[in-house]
């Protein structure tokens, strides 16, 4: 047996005798107060007392690696391919000569491939690209640059898997249904697809990183319009007596919930991204998002809130693309509202918009928004304005735009 098996085992087994041990034995020795196992030659990862309370331990996985919680994340999207590329450096550089602190780095991509490849023994190694290269020399980089990292984790859009087990998808005339866009999705009503993404959600903790955001955390869109359509299994939501409606919704805020248990002993943040809308209505029926719950759920809200992504008229602006900080700040007035009403609110940091999207202007006659260094300070502004200081910047091509003021 490796070390990385050793480890796979070793975690929870050692988690569980903690929890255990206090019961069953009579006597504490001071061996109790740090349990160390190392895993990799370069790194001691360890299991650690981080408190007592009424005689019960809490014990948490530490990566060996060492990063601080900014005064606030301001942060940008990095992909596989940057990461892993001659492009990771410019980023760097970026981050350390501007007051942004954090990226956003994919883990597991849109597709359902890991963007590095783990171990040739573990059980995700089929799924594994090569991207970046030596992921532990990039976790170095980010640490001796103090940059905030936090792995990305695209959970039910993933094509990989959903060929590999149609079982766990939906199915259209025997086979995969996929979008329009050729993507397809996995069943969040499965919990198997639950704990695989999870189980990668823990992989990423135990690389180092100190968050893990959870994307696509939903149904496909337009879902409402063809979910009678399409095979599909509802498990044990099959017979709650609810509508399919509330059925999505309660499958993907328990997916969350039981995400937030499970990586509990890992002391890491985790974050969902949520489409900008789902905050403005009860819930978004069709995807199976509602905003409220799955806030109660997380330690960060990544609102989706890219002017480009409004329809005409939302918050009674004609164009929203063409307005950043006037749709930022009427957005960031309703989230406020409804995040005030949480007993215990997660701290809010949406995404915000550095691309153009010329698509949206077809027949319109209207010139294309240019998004520069007005536009992204603007939606910064209006954030400010509001008192969300911490966001983070979508670029897909991570090219950003030049001599910005990250804290106008």
């Amino acid at each position: 047996m490796n070390k990385k098996q050793l480890k796979r085992i070793m975690i929870p087994l050692v988690l569980l005798l903690v929890i255990i041990l206090p019961f069953a034995m009579p006597t504490k020795s001071s061996g109790d107060e740090e349990m160390l196992v190392s895993f990799h030659k370069e790194r001691q990862t360890s299991i650690q007392l981080i408190e007592e309370n009424k005689g019960l331990k809490r014990f948490v996985f530490d990566s060996g690696y060492h990063f601080e919680y900014p005064d606030a994340v301001r942060g940008i999207y990095v992909t596989g391919h940057s990461a892993g590329g001659s492009r990771f450096n410019h980023l760097v550089d970026l981050v350390k000569t501007t007051d942004l602190n954090a990226m956003v780095i994919d883990i597991k991509d849109d597709f359902g491939y890991l963007t590095f490849n783990p171990e040739k023994d573990s059980a995700f190694a089929d799924i594994g690209q090569n991207y970046i290269k030596d992921i532990h020399d990039m976790m170095k980089t980010l640490e001796e640059n103090q940059i905030y990292p936090i792995a990305r984790i695209v959970v039910f859009k993933d094509s990989v898997l959903a060929e590999k087990q149609p079982e766990l998808s939906f199915t259209e005339n025997g086979a995969v249904w996929k979008n329009p866009r050729g993507e397809a999705f996995v069943n969040p009503f499965e919990k198997e697809v639950w704990e695989y993404n999870v189980e990668l959600a823990k992989m990423a903790a135990e690389l180092g990183f100190k968050e893990v955001q959870f994307d696509y955390v939903r149904f496909p869109e337009g879902f409402e319009q063809r979910d009678d359509e399409l095979g599909y299994s509802k498990g044990e939501y099959a017979d709650d007596g609810t509508d399919n409606v509330k059925q999505r919704v309660q499958a993907v805020t328990d997916f969350v919930a039981y995400a937030k248990q499970e990586l509990e002993p890992y002391d890491i943040d985790v974050a969902v991204d949520i489409f900008g809308y789902s905050a403005t209505i009860p819930e978004a029926p069709g995807i199976g998002q509602n905003f409220s719950k799955i806030s109660e759920h997380v330690d960060v809200i990544s609102s989706m809130i890219y002017p480009s992504h409004w329809s005409n008229n939302y918050f009674g602006i004609p164009f929203p693309d063409a307005e950043p900080y006037r749709l930022t700040d009427e957005y960031a007035k309703v989230e406020n509202e409804v995040l005030s009403k949480l007993e215990n609110p997660p701290v809010s940091r949406p995404w915000i918009q550095d691309f153009e999207a010329p698509w949206i202007y077809n027949g319109t006659g209207i010139p294309v928004t240019q998004y520069g260094k007005k536009e992204v300070e603007a939606q910064i502004r209006a954030l400010k304005d509001n008192g969300i200081n911490e966001y983070l910047i979508w670029n897909a091509g991570n090219v950003y735009s030049e001599n910005v003021d990250y804290t106008p």
